[in-house]
């Protein structure tokens, strides 16, 4: 489901993208550090968001290292970590350990069973530390099973659940941003299960799984009312996000929130109806 909180890199700073690139490694680097090489295969593009995203916020001391990495063993690659690197990572694995069970019970992948079970361990540590995420994301999958099993039209119920669980994965700890952060990660998740529906519908079909996009008239799908209802989603996001008095790596964060989730909604939009420029430039 996650991946779509990236940067458009074309519109970005060198400077910035290099800086961008430098928390994706300084991610994955915890990742093998707090789970072993089993974890760099959860790296998402949203928990580095997340990573960055905190340490803008908090601007808490971050250490910087170079060094090879085996998917780019040419050169050296900078690496930032810090301690919401680390919090990104547990929650990258989190996610990933519980989606990975999800799809063995919905879907009986042997993939998923056996991965679910290798990240089991990890998972349990993280779910000691961080009980409050941990319930969060185990609720959020009972009540999303329940809604698929119902096949609800109502749009907002599903995403509504993935928000309340993102808004949860958003806050590390109760401060006085936490509410920002709660309603920033709320109106992401529902941007999230909504593009990933949106991406999905085709298959979707086929299979006859549910998602909620396909309960609307299909003979004239509502393309402009999509794009509407994921806009007041990032819009809300952003308000959120603008609320906060983050200085440091805020151009990245702004790339990211006003121009990547739109560069991958216009890959997807494309693919789907067959055209080659973006909504807007017909």
């Amino acid at each position: 489901m996650f991946g779509y909180i990236c940067v458009n890199k074309p519109e970005m700073k060198i400077r910035d993208f290099e800086e961008y690139s430098s928390f994706y490694c300084g991610l994955c680097r915890s990742l093998k550090k707090q789970t072993g090489r089993l974890g760099q295969i959860t790296l998402t593009y949203d928990m580095t968001f997340l990573s960055i995203l905190l340490t803008g916020l908090y601007e808490d001391k971050t250490t910087c290292i170079c060094e090879r990495c085996p998917v780019r063993p040419w050169r050296k690659m900078k690496k930032q970590q810090n301690r919401w690197t680390a919090y990104a990572a547990d929650m990258n694995v989190l996610l990933a350990a519980y989606n990975l069970e999800d799809d063995w019970l919905d879907e009986k992948s042997i993939k998923g069973f056996v991965l679910s079970r290798l990240l089991s361990s990890r998972r349990k540590r993280i779910e000691k530390q961080y009980p409050r995420q941990s319930q969060a994301v185990s609720r959020y999958l009972e009540d999303l099973h329940e809604c698929e099993a119902s096949r609800s039209p109502d749009l907002d119920l599903a995403a509504g659940l993935t928000g309340k669980m993102l808004a949860e994965i958003f806050v590390c700890e109760e401060d006085i941003w936490s509410d920002s952060l709660r309603k920033m990660g709320f109106f992401l998740g529902k941007f999230i299960y909504l593009m990933d529906a949106y991406e999905d519908m085709e298959e979707d079909k086929k299979s006859g799984r549910y998602n909620p996009w396909l309960t609307l008239p299909q003979d004239e799908f509502p393309e402009d009312s999509c794009l509407q209802i994921l806009t007041m989603m990032i819009s809300e996001a952003s308000k959120a996000f603008e609320t906060l008095p983050i200085l440091l790596h805020a151009d990245i964060l702004r790339n990211i929130l006003y121009s990547g989730v739109w560069s991958k909604y216009e890959e997807i939009h494309n693919k789907r109806t067959g055209k080659t420029e973006s909504p807007g430039q017909e």
